[in-house]
């Protein structure tokens, strides 16, 4: 029996950014209802969102019973090593210790920002930063993957590790950035699966974006939406089922992202074998974490 089935009256999802600044154009905040009407965007209480405001926001929310989907990774590979940080003697024991190291270490970093933390003696070793600098323990290749992420390779999408630091496509920063948030709002909302899902209130997951693209008929390599037009075809897809946004001509891809990962989640939020992912034990709960939609 499906327990999940109505259990979520709203349905939001963010798309989230670790730049460095006050205000990130990069983040977007989208929210739903239950039924078939149009995502709409959450207006920032400034020009652009700050990542404190959205933390506010998201605190309005917890009683709302709204399902919040973040695109960011809520931890590191741990699984693959049996540690987050190899080696170092201080590395956490599963994610909310790690969440607190985070925010302890980077306490004076503004705008929860994680610049401290990507330079610090120890931490550094592990990723992969800007000039050339990758550390003596970051890995070959990509880096180190989270179990869900490998599930993600296997079902042909294309995860980043959160060791890494470089690149458009990096997720590194944007992670770590969320694990102050998450630090922050402490327990005041559940965060599945560190978390059980509660019988009521809003609960967090992580999201990965494509998913909904995919989901909606676009394949992997082109995932982003850039117009109205292509945003509306996805969201009458079948697999989405919403109504259409209003308006024409482009549309910053972050916003896309945000508005079809809400009406997504929606749609699937009442699937079972979506929270009862067949990789997922409660030690990758406790300490890696999964994201929605992957099974």
């Amino acid at each position: 029996m499906n327990q999940h089935i109505g259990r979520f009256a709203h349905f939001a999802a963010i798309d989230w950014s670790g730049a460095v600044g006050a205000e990130q154009r990069g983040i977007a905040v989208s929210l739903c209802s239950a039924g078939h009407a149009a995502p709409v965007l959450i207006a920032p209480p400034g020009r652009n969102w700050s990542r404190e405001a959205v933390l506010a926001w998201i605190v309005d929310e917890a009683s709302a019973d709204t399902l919040i989907g973040f695109d960011l990774g809520p931890a590191l590979p741990f699984v693959d090593c049996g540690a987050y940080f190899a080696g170092w003697s201080e590395s956490p024991a599963d994610a909310r210790a790690l969440w607190a190291m985070v925010e302890a270490i980077c306490t004076a970093d503004p705008h929860l920002s994680v610049t401290r933390f990507v330079d610090h003696p120890q931490a550094s070793r592990y990723f992969r930063r800007h000039g050339g600098r990758t550390g003596s323990d970051f890995g070959s290749g990509r880096g180190r993957l989270r179990v869900t992420e490998q599930v993600q390779r296997e079902q042909g999408l294309n995860p980043y590790s959160n060791f890494n630091l470089v690149g458009a496509a990096q997720v590194g920063k944007s992670s770590l950035s969320g694990m102050r948030l998450f630090h922050r709002l402490g327990n005041r909302i559940p965060i599945w699966p560190f978390d059980p899902l509660p019988a009521q209130g809003s609960a967090i997951v992580e999201i990965y974006t494509s998913l909904a693209a995919i989901a909606a008929g676009r394949p992997a390599s082109r995932s982003k939406m850039r117009t109205h037009d292509a945003l509306n075809i996805a969201l009458a897809a079948p697999a989405i089922g919403s109504a259409p946004v209003p308006g024409g001509g482009p549309i910053d891809d972050h916003k896309s992202d945000a508005l079809l990962s809400a009406a997504w989640l929606r749609r699937h939020a009442d699937c079972d074998a979506l929270w009862h992912p067949d990789a997922l034990s409660p030690k990758i709960a406790r300490t890696e974490g999964w994201t929605f939609g992957v099974s």
